[in-house]
């Protein structure tokens, strides 16, 4: 992104070129990127002059990463990133669990959330009243939730977790039931790990799912590795066990594409959120992606002229207004998760 001189449609061009995910959603041309230029000048000039900050989940339009963002990575990430800002106003083009992880981090700034629809299949698939009719059916389980949840269902919760970060926190739980929430695939891949190792960890799970990542399946793995022998497949915790037994590599937004940077393999089949394609074909173009991948329309539903217009005269709906006792529960359950992975 450029700050100090004014983003011009030849150089957002340069950027966005090699993009070829999702059809006309995140393909670019020169004349498209004259009609986003005007739009991404007034929101960086209008940043500074709020003391606002732009944090960009991987999942959104690459015009907005490559064009306004100030930080670009996962939900967790970013909001960890937000903390070290001395801003007045966060903006995070994601959607409305994320934007409640980052108040929690950040409860003296401002968290708008630019999306026209920011719910997510996943993690409004359970409710902080539920979580209280689970925990008296399971009254000896600790219970996990993964970071895409609520603020109300963490303050509900023992300890919250990441994709990248799942595993080893719930291998460090000294209590060896644990109830996870609220992905079915999550927790079965959890499960599954735990048995292969031999654990005696008893694992239950709820059942939401994404639905984009539910939606793959390994008969696309098989059919894309008869094409491509080298292909190399990466998926993403949310995927189904199937997916993930079939899969070389298995990781959050960032791990995935750490990996594809490190490998020297060429080709690869990239099952998670078509933004990430989208990144992949900016940041290592010598790579090739095989296959297709999904649409979040919620995370798609960020766009520039809901960024803009948030900076100028955000509305209620915008803000993001947690009661303060479920905000200092829900903290608890972040900083549990600090205490077992950086402690």
């Amino acid at each position: 992104m450029l700050t100090a001189e004014k983003m011009t449609a030849s150089h957002l061009y340069d950027i966005l070129k090699h993009i070829k995910v999702g059809g006309s959603v995140c393909h670019y041309s020169l004349k498209k990127c004259e009609e986003f230029v005007p739009l991404i000048n007034e929101i960086n000039e209008l940043k500074e002059e709020k003391k606002a900050v732009i944090l960009a989940h991987s999942y959104v339009s690459p015009e907005i990463i490559y064009g306004v963002s100030d930080f670009v990575g996962d939900s967790y990430q970013l909001s960890k990133d937000a903390m070290s800002t001395n801003v007045k106003t966060i903006v995070f083009a994601a959607v409305r669990f994320m934007g409640e992880t980052a108040q929690i981090l950040n409860p003296e700034k401002e968290v708008l959330i630019p999306a026209s629809d920011d719910g997510c299949t996943l993690a409004d698939s359970i409710t902080n009243e539920k979580v209280r009719e689970l925990r008296l059916q399971f009254p000896d389980y600790t219970f996990v939730c993964y970071i895409n949840t609520s603020a109300a269902v963490k303050a509900e919760c023992d300890v919250c977790v990441t994709s990248a970060n799942a595993y080893k926190v719930v291998e460090l739980i000294p209590n060896d039931k644990i109830y996870f929430l609220p992905d079915q695939m999550m927790g079965m891949n959890i499960q599954n790990a735990f048995k292969e190792k031999g654990s005696k960890k008893d694992i239950q799970y709820y059942s939401g799912t994404c639905y984009v990542h539910v939606e793959y399946g390994a008969q696309e793995i098989f059919k894309i590795r008869t094409e491509y022998p080298e292909v190399k497949v990466i998926s993403h915790p949310e995927c189904s066990p199937a997916v993930i037994a079939n899969s070389d590599f298995v990781g959050s937004t960032n791990q995935m594409l750490d990996y594809m940077l490190k490998s020297s393999d060429k080709d690869f089949l990239m099952l998670t959120e078509c933004g990430l394609s989208s990144r992949l074909q900016v940041e290592m173009p010598h790579k090739r992606l095989v296959g297709s991948c999904t649409l979040c329309k919620f995370m798609k539903s960020n766009a520039l002229e809901n960024i803009l217009r948030v900076l100028k005269n955000p509305t209620r709906r915008d803000r993001v207004e947690i009661p303060k006792e479920i905000q200092a529960r829900a903290l608890k359950c972040v900083e549990a998760m600090f205490r077992y992975t950086e402690g």
